[in-house]
């Protein structure tokens, strides 16, 4: 995990259409199939989702049971993401999405990932949508919901 990346750098860079490297290392990522059995399957397999990305996208389609925090490329959000996390013991598992465009591009996943680990939280994973949500998640025919 390379967490010595500036969240502003990787927030100015995605918002330029630069690609920039990823904070998170491949046990970080949890795939959709694996995220979609655990919505669906027994309650205590459910991690807290945290969706940190537009609300307009939000609103049409999400992941059910994921929280709104808004953008993680805005401090409104990050503040938002901290109250959130902090209800749950930093050696809990949360799940990070956003699916607002190409992953390799998205303004909101890496800063929100990198405070959640200046916290102190030990198991933030990100959910791999490499194209978008409607691509990766919605037309794979997993579960959503629209609306808050």
């Amino acid at each position: 995990m390379n967490l010595r990346i500036p969240a502003l750098l990787l927030t100015l860079g995605a918002l330029y259409g630069q690609a920039v490297p990823d904070p998170w290392d491949i046990a970080d990522v949890i795939q959709p199939d694996q995220l979609a059995a655990r919505v669906t399957g027994p309650a205590a397999s459910k991690p807290p989702i945290f969706y940190v990305g537009f609300g307009i996208l939000y609103r049409s389609k999400h992941i059910p049971g994921a929280q709104f925090i808004g953008p993680g490329s805005k401090q409104e959000g990050l503040q938002a993401l901290r109250e959130a996390a902090l209800k749950h013991p930093r050696t809990e598992e949360i799940v990070l999405y956003c699916g607002c465009c190409p992953w390799d591009h998205c303004p909101n996943l890496r800063p929100a990932f990198i405070m959640l680990h200046e916290l102190g939280f030990k198991k933030v994973r990100v959910l791999s949508l490499p194209t978008s949500f409607p691509k990766d998640w919605v037309e794979k025919g997993y579960p959503f919901q629209a609306g808050f």
